[in-house]
Order: structure tokens, then sequence, then C-alpha cells
């Protein structure tokens, strides 16, 4: 019978090799095992002690944590701060309104207290907790082995206790080790002593206890950083202060003085106020805007610098997306209200921060210029449109090409004057709005004042307009009547607009031929959209322009009608685009000047409603009416339509009738009986009379279908050519 023997000690236990003769009996198989399971949970250990179980997701979510219960204790601090400066503050006024004697100056110290312990509360507040920095995140993994050696310190056999490994557990979320290494019996010691193998996950009944990250779920990939912290401002105050810096708006050691910190928005942009060093200026960063946007990773699109008070105080936004991705429609279209547009102007477009853009129509000549398919027509669209909501501007439309594009305006009625490309009527127009500025300062003198003022608009016969479209086919050199047309126009431009008489000048070649200097200093107002080179460029906004950064020739990528919009009346230069509004295919236009039309009329300004100086000037120098676009209202200026006499308003009805029966009775001539019957409410002599009145002449003979001989009666062709002599066509 075989003898029990000890087995050897070595550095990794091993059961003793027994002889066939000699097998191990169960306390070495015990033995041995225990070894085994020992030399496992030991190394479980070690790897627990290390903070190896935790991956960088985890301790991403730790620290976040750690900092975030930082902040909400330094918050709780302060308010406890402020709510007992308020109540020191409440006791001292209480105990005066009481009767007892204290000072002015400590309740003025109190109530000082007071408004500064609010302040630091109210900056606690907004101030964002950022994510943790890479220092923080160490600071946790290290945090984490202090606390499981101090584990191990406390006691226990095996230098562990149920007690810490819990403790452990419910501190970071994770599998923990449940049982003491050395106790032979229990769950616990399952756990940690089954064979182990370093990274290996966590056993598997173990991970139930806890909630462990999902690193399969696509956007959470090992080493992404998950919590539910706000996201970090596009810009903190070192990278703003860093990228000034590289731009020479901070040297040396200067600092921001930083009164509203970077917070991002529920938008998601961010802002932040602050006060430039001695030496800068607002207007000094604003000039250098693209560069600066360079600075800090953004397009000059994505930034927006306004001056908040002082010369040196800012108020800086930034986003993280493009504003003018997208289109945006007309707010008119929404609610087509009358405008006030000498005091409030009207929608144009929208700015950066998402503000809608609004241009009076008051004291500034606007130049739009851009390439072909730029959005140029569509920002002047806006503008014109809008001018269409006050009935006190009188609308004077002078289209560039023969297309149908401005005929709306004519067809709604709200056109004071609409005319196609003549050269020779645009000097009548603009010889006629010299004589009406004469006339107009005359009465403003008489009314005792220098310039046009909202009381005075009406009495002086309402706000003058004059849309240039295309402004090449006048101005481009060796057009005909050009140097008489440019003339005028810069006449117009430097002495009427106080007098009320304003124009817009649109075009596709702005140059120094079609738009030379002369005539652009007097524009204030300008709005370059994409064009090819810098030199158009700065024709529109201005000699050097380009060198600061507004190049409307490097818009990247170009939008249609996204432009370099100067503003008078907000004292910038930036970036704005005009709101989508569409005719061809949505008919938004004649849809926006029909509303207009109702606002006119009420007013008694549509076209034909009122007496017209300009119009009457045209009439009598050329013969002709170009009101709300002359007879046919598209463009074509003919006789009078608007001021016929009614005996003239009775011929053209009866002329359109007599053709109307002639269609009925499906031949070209008729006689003046069959015609009556079919018209009726007339009889035969009394439609010859008005036919003939008309200038179609009398009866002539005539065949008519299935009758023998002739007759008398009208030809079809005598009756229309007296109808386009009423009509002026």
């Amino acid at each position: 019978m075989a003898t029990e023997t000890e087995p050897t000690q070595q550095s990794e236990p091993v059961i003793e090799a027994a002889t066939e003769q000699d097998p191990p009996t169960r306390t070495d198989r015990a033995k041995a095992a225990f070894a085994v399971q020992r030399g496992h949970a030991t190394a479980r250990g070690k790897d627990w002690l290390a903070v190896n179980d935790l991956d960088p997701v985890t301790t991403i979510q730790l620290a976040t944590e750690r900092k975030q219960r930082k902040a909400d204790n330094k918050l709780a601090q302060q308010q406890r701060v402020a709510a007992e400066a308020h109540g020191r503050f409440a006791h001292a006024k209480a105990r005066s309104e009481a009767g007892e004697e204290v000072s002015a100056s400590t309740l003025a110290a109190l109530g000082g207290r007071v408004a500064a312990e609010e302040s630091k509360l109210a900056a606690l507040q907004a101030l964002p907790v950022l994510p943790p920095t890479d220092r923080e995140i160490n600071a946790v993994h290290t945090l984490k082995k202090v606390e499981r050696a101090a584990i191990v310190a406390g006691g226990g056999l095996g230098g562990f206790t149920v007690f810490g490994a819990a403790a452990e557990q419910a501190a970071s979320g994770q599998p923990l080790l449940l049982a003491v290494l050395g106790t032979a019996a229990g769950y616990g010691w399952y756990l940690v002593s089954r064979p182990f193998v370093a990274g290996q996950p966590a056993p598997a009944p173990m991970e139930q206890l806890a909630t462990p990250v999902n690193l399969t779920k696509p956007e959470q990939q090992v080493g992404a950083r998950e919590f539910n912290a706000p996201p970090p401002p596009a810009c903190t105050v070192p990278q703003l202060e860093e990228a000034l810096s590289k731009i020479g708006m901070l040297r040396g050691d200067e600092q921001l003085a930083v009164l509203a910190v970077p917070q991002r928005e529920k938008d998601g942009n961010t802002t932040v106020v602050f006060d430039l060093p001695a030496g800068q200026t607002v207007a000094k960063l604003q000039d250098k805007i693209e560069v600066f946007a360079g600075a800090i990773g953004r397009d000059s699109s994505m930034v927006d610098i306004e001056k908040k008070g002082s010369a040196v105080r800012t108020s800086l936004w930034i986003a993280d997306h493009d504003p003018f991705e997208g289109t945006r429609p007309s707010p008119l279209l929404k609610k087509p209200a009358q405008l006030d547009a000498f005091k409030d102007g009207v929608p144009v477009g929208w700015g950066k921060r998402g503000n809608t853009i609004l241009l009076p129509i008051s004291t500034s000549n606007t130049v739009i210029g851009g390439t072909t398919r730029s959005g140029k027509g569509v920002g002047a669209s806006n503008l014109v449109v809008g001018a269409a909501f006050d009935p006190r501007i009188n609308l004077r439309i002078i289209a560039g090409k023969q297309n149908g594009e401005w005929d709306a305006y004519a067809k709604a009625g709200v056109a004071s004057t609409y005319f196609k490309p003549d050269p020779d009527r645009l000097v009548a127009l603009l010889e006629a709005e010299i004589a009406d500025k004469d006339r107009r300062e005359a009465e403003l003198g008489r009314l005792g004042k220098s310039k046009l003022v909202a009381p005075a608009i009406d009495q002086i016969g309402g706000i003058e307009l004059i849309v240039i479209d295309e402004g090449a086919t006048y101005t481009r050199k060796g057009k005909r009547r050009r140097d008489e047309i440019m003339e005028k126009l810069v006449l117009l431009a430097s002495v009427a607009a106080g007098a009320g008489v304003l124009i817009v000048f649109i075009t596709q070649y702005p140059n120094a031929d079609v738009f030379p200097n002369e005539l652009a200093v007097n524009f204030t107002t300008s709005w370059a959209m994409r064009v090819d080179n810098a030199e158009q460029s700065n024709a529109i906004l201005g000699k050097g322009q380009s060198g600061m950064g507004r190049d409307a020739s490097k818009f990247d990528p170009p939008r249609p009608g996204l432009g370099w919009l100067v503003n008078p009346f907000a004292g910038i230069t930036d970036k704005a685009r005009s709101f989508d509004v569409d005719e061809d295919e949505r008919g938004e236009i004649t849809l926006l000047l029909e509303k207009a039309a109702k606002i006119r009329e009420a007013a008694g300004r549509l076209a034909g409603q009122w007496d017209d100086p300009i119009e009457k000037h045209l009439l009598n120098a050329t013969g002709l009416s170009s009101a709300a676009g002359g007879p046919k209202r598209d463009g074509v200026p003919g006789r009078n339509v608007l001021h016929h006499t009614p005996e003239q308003k009775h011929q053209v009805a009866c002329c359109r009738e007599a053709l109307a029966a002639m269609d009925r009775l499906g031949r070209d001539v008729a006689q003046l009986d069959e015609m009556a019957s079919i018209i009726g409410a007339i009889t035969g002599d009394e439609l010859g009379k008005a036919l003939r009145a008309a200038g179609a002449g009398g009866t002539v003979k005539i065949t008519l279908p299935g009758r023998e001989g002739q007759v008398r009666g009208y030809q079809r062709a005598d009756i229309e050519d007296a109808l386009n002599l009423l009509l002026g066509a």
C-alpha cells in the first residue's frame, strides 16, 4: 500500500508524478488543484490591481462623471453663498424697516454682496462642463489603482475582503472580485480562480451584474468619448487668443478681457463676448474676418463679428456648419402685410446668424451685381417685391431684356412705369425724374425740410424707385445714347436721394465701363454676388475690398443669391443670401404682387388711380404711355390706355365684342345686325356708330357663305386695326 507524500515546492505548483504502483491520493490532487487555482486568482488579482479591466471608454465616462460632480458641488456651494448673502441683506432690510438703526452704507454693501454672488452664480450656471482632458482621464486611472490598493491594505484573507470588492464594484460599475483570495469555498472563489488569460473578458455571470458600454454599436467605438455632458464650445478662450495672435490682433503677453465665456447655444452655435486690448477695434477685426476665420478653422460664412457698445467690445459668433447651405422662403409669403419700407425696410435675405435682413428704401441708392445664374435677379426681386408692399413707393421698372421677367409687376398694376429696352424712353424718363426732383426739393423747402422725412412722403408724391435691370444694356460703351444716360444717372444718384428719388442698378457686367466710379460712389448699398474676378467685385463693393477678404469671385462653394452685402443701415459689410422667391415654376412673385395690388388699390396708388407726373411727362414727350407696362401690360408703351374717355372705353368694348361675335360665327366678315344680336343690349345702328367712331370706317360690301350676292358689313381686319389704334399697339 502506497504512502502519501508532500508535493515538492516549486515556482509553479505541479502534481508529483506517481508510479503505476503508487497513484496520487485525493489529498494530493486537492492540494495540487488548489495551487493551480491560487495561481489563477493571484494573476487575476494583479490584473485587477493594475486596473486593466477598465477600457478607455469606461475611463472617460468615469472622468466625465467625476468632473460633473465637482462642477455640481461648486455650483451648490455658490448657491448656498448667494442664499446666505440674500438672507443677510433681507435681515438688514427688515431691521431697517422695523425702525432699527441700519446705516445706508451697510445696506449698500450687503446689496453689493448679493449682486456679486448672483453674478458669480450666473457665470457658473452658464459655464458648460467641458469634456475631461487627457490629464484628468489619466488621474482617474491612477485614482482607481490607489483605491484598489487601499482595499487590499484594508485587511482580509489574501489581502482582500468581500466588503472591499463589493464597494469597488459599486464605485466603478464594472464586474469585480466578489470573494476573497484564499477562500476555499463559494461561488466567488469559483469566479476568481477560473483559468485566467490576460485581456480576457470578465466571466459571463458577473457581466450581468453591471451595464458595461456596448462596444459593438457603430456609434460606440473603442476609445470614443461617450458621456452626457454638453459638447464643448466651438472655440475656447486659449484657442481664441491664439487665433487673434496669429492675425496680429494680440501682441506679446496681451490677453482678452472675456465678459461672457464661450458657450454653446441650443442651436449648436457658440457665442463669446470680450474686450480687445488697447489699440485694437472691432472694425479692424471685421476687416480681417477672412483670415481670422481661417485661424480658428472656419469659413467666413461660419463666423460673425459684431460691435457691442464700445469700439473694443466684441460679440463673436461661431457656427459648426454653413448657415447659407439651404434656401429659405421670403417671410412675405407667410405674412403678406403692408410694409413701411422707409422706416423698417423690406426683407431681402438672411445673415449668418439666421437674422432677416431688412433694407430700408429711404436715402440710399442700391447696386446688385453678379454673373449669369448668380442669383442677382432673385435678390433684386426680393427688394422690388418688398417695395411693392409700401403703396407710397412709385416703381419705375426699366427691363434690360425682351423676356417677361418683370411682366408680373405690370399685370398686377403695381408698376407705375414699366418698359422694355428703349434708350430713348429711358432718357425721357430720367429727364422727367430730374424735373420732378426740382419740384420735390421746392416742396420740401415749403415744408421747412432739408431732406425727405417720413411725414413728408405723401405730401411730395411718394418715393420714386427707378429699377434699371441689365444696366449694361444702356451704360456699356458704344451703346446708343450712353453718354446722355450716364450723365443723368450720375446727376440723380448724387443729388436726388434726399428728395426721395432713388435708383436700383442691376448688372451682370460690374466693371468700370458699365458701372464707373463717378456713378458707383453714390451707391451706398451694394450686393456683390458671384463675379468672375476681384476687379468686378471691387467695382460693386468699393476699391480695395477684395484685399480685405471681401471678394465675390471666391465664394466656395458659390450659391445662388449669396453675396457680400454692404448695408449702410447696419454699418457693416458681410455675407447675406437672398430669400428664394420663384416666378417661373411656383408663381410666387405673381402671388405676392396680387396681395400688394390690393394694398395699393385701397390706398389709391395702383397705376391709373392717381395723377402721375412722370407718366404724364412721358406721354407728352413720346405720345405713348408705359403706365403699368402699356396697353397690354407687357412692357410695350402705347396709347394712353389708362386715361381713355368714357366714349373711348365704350368704343374699345364694342370692337372687342364685335370680334368675339365673328369668332362665334366662325368667319372674318359679319353684318351689323347679326353681330348686335349676338352681343345683345345694343342695336345694329348703335354698334355701327361705335365702330365708325373707333376708326373702323363704315360698312363695306362683303360676301357671306351660303348666300348669293353681296351685303353691307364689316371685315375683321378693319375692326382689329381700330382696336389696336385705341390701345396704342
